[in-house]
């Protein structure tokens, strides 16, 4: 759940401590990146959920339903295509940068980036030849449709993994702008134009939508790679023997193999639901799990704003075998993130049923999956980036284990649950796959490395969203008090909460953002120190 970076250069220390001398500054790098990484993350976070409306209301129930099910299939495609080199190439990328051996990044560049185009172009043409066989397991009441749809989609695939490597390679090397601009901003935003043209004009679901979903992979894999060649080539301009990918390919894939698996494993357990309920349950209830599992988006976003920006850095850490650092960065994490999402994942609890009248009549039905899920985030939130921090320290086998463990149980649990409970099923079966997925890596840190999350800000977070959110909205529900009445509430805690953050703004390492203004400067009177 996280990204790596160099420490900043010139950032002012935050209570570093004992033999952690750049930690401070590479938390002070890491909470200015965050923060402008959630502003991004924040717009295609409602332009996604935004998306999702349109879609919901622009087609019926079982247009939409049978759109959700085959951009599932597209998203766990393309995440097999990707080979957990987004994991691999910030790794890797980072540790040369780190310990100044330049001469192996554009080898190692290449040897993720050939893998990828060719399993992406193996996968989208397997794709397209077995569309009607997918279209009819998975697919069986939307008709001939479907297999346009998918195979419309299936054939951006390549583009969509390109993509997805060029902008973590850049994280790679520090650069979150490519992210924040190619993808949060750029194809988010234009895809959610695109649809709400076609839902306008009132275009084919079959067509026209899957086009107006995916052109925009194209755009940003043309503006990403061009990003990546120019930041390898200003890496290599004084290297005089750049090592051959050939030597490096070996080391690269040791490490990034497990991670493929791993990577995949967890895509499959975020989209096989909505499949297995397409066709166990048929397209309806695809859509409305869908709908109901979409604010789990927007509760998410603190934490892909914050991994892009402390991923390179833990691993940086790692690198120079600095625990301190990579203690103090992955508790203050831990802290921003339960500082950020638990208070949504509470609001989305307490106000489950009004949330989904978003998505128009047909969709109250998922209240409780919202309940159940937002309840187990809290938990997973809890835990912190701990599958990320366990890559950063080089244990990609044992997150290889945990995501096929997590994975099995998911698949299994979906194939007994979904027939008998439909929507409730599957929010049960990934209920199961969340907690042994966060807890079990949570004991591995412990045990191999007496690193945890819970530090003084986790905790102070925690106590303060309880206290906030969770038992006023609780009590409101328990005693059955009107919308109205629970929204007041609602406001009320977060006037407490923004209160409460305030006054322990050092406790949460919130005074870390003090150095937003001044690192800028810094940056821009010294663009080598920019990250």
């Amino acid at each position: 759940m996280a990204a790596v970076t160099r420490a900043d250069a010139g950032t002012p220390t935050l209570t570093a401590p004992p033999g952690g001398a750049g930690a401070g500054a590479g938390l002070g790098g890491a909470a200015r990146q965050g923060f402008a990484n959630l502003v991004g993350v924040g717009l295609a976070a409602v332009a996604g959920f935004g998306l999702n409306i349109v879609i919901a209301r622009g087609w019926s129930v079982r247009e939409a339903g049978m759109f959700f099910a085959a951009t599932s299939a597209f998203m766990i495609a393309a995440s097999a295509a990707r080979l957990g080199t987004d994991v691999g190439t910030v790794y890797f990328v980072s540790r040369q940068r780190t310990l100044d051996q330049r001469d192996r990044i554009r080898g190692t560049i290449l040897a993720g980036l050939l893998p990828v185009l060719a399993v992406g172009v193996l996968l989208g043409l397997a794709g397209w030849l077995a569309a009607p066989a997918l279209a009819e397991a998975t697919m069986p009441e939307a008709g001939p449709g479907a297999v346009t749809a998918l195979r419309v989609l299936l054939a951006f695939v390549p583009l969509a993994a390109l993509n997805d490597y060029a902008l973590a390679a850049c994280r790679g090397f520090g650069q979150m702008r490519p992210l924040l601009t190619v993808e949060r901003l750029g194809r988010t935003l234009v895809q959610f134009l695109a649809v709400a043209v076609a839902a306008w004009l009132g275009l084919s679901a079959t067509v026209a939508l899957p086009l107006a979903w995916v052109v925009p992979y194209l755009l940003a894999a043309v503006v990403a790679l061009a990003w990546l060649g120019r930041l390898v080539g200003r890496a290599g301009r004084h290297v005089a023997r750049p090592v051959p990918a050939g030597e490096l390919v070996g080391p690269f894939w040791r490490f990034t193999g497990p991670r493929a698996v791993s990577s995949l494993a967890a895509i499959v357990v975020q989209r096989l639901d909505i499949v297995l309920l397409s066709a166990l349950r048929g397209p309806a209830d695809a859509a409305l799990y869908t709908a109901a599992t979409r604010f789990l988006a927007l509760g998410q976003l603190s934490s892909v704003a914050l991994s892009s920006s402390v991923q390179h850095r833990l691993a940086a850490a790692f690198a120079r075998d600095d625990r301190a650092e990579a203690r103090q960065l992955y508790q203050a994490a831990t802290g921003w993130l339960v500082l950020l999402s638990w208070p949504a994942y509470l609001i989305f609890a307490a106000f489950a049923t009004p949330m989904l009248a978003l998505f128009g009549s047909g969709y109250g039905g998922g209240h409780r999956v919202v309940v159940l899920l937002a309840l187990t985030m809290l938990v997973a939130t809890g835990c912190g980036m701990v599958d990320m921090v366990l890559n950063m320290a080089g244990r990609t086998a044992w997150t290889f284990y945990n995501a096929m463990a997590g994975t099995v149980l998911n698949v299994v649990a979906n194939l007994l649950l979904i027939p008998r409970y439909g929507i409730l099923g599957a929010a049960l079966a990934w209920t199961v796959s969340i907690l042994v997925t966060n807890l079990v890596p949570l004991a591995q840190l412990w045990w191999s490395m007496r690193l945890h999350p819970f530090g003084s800000g986790t905790r102070a977070a925690m106590a303060l969203a309880v206290a906030a959110f969770g038992l006023p909205l609780g009590v409101a529900r328990l005693l059955d008090a009107p919308t109205p009445v629970v929204a007041l509430v609602a406001v009320g805690g977060v006037a407490a909460y923004l209160a409460g953050a305030w006054r322990l703004r050092t406790t949460l390492h919130l005074d870390a953002l003090r150095t937003l203004r001044r690192g800028r400067n810094r940056a821009g009177a010294n663009p080598a120190a920019q990250s």
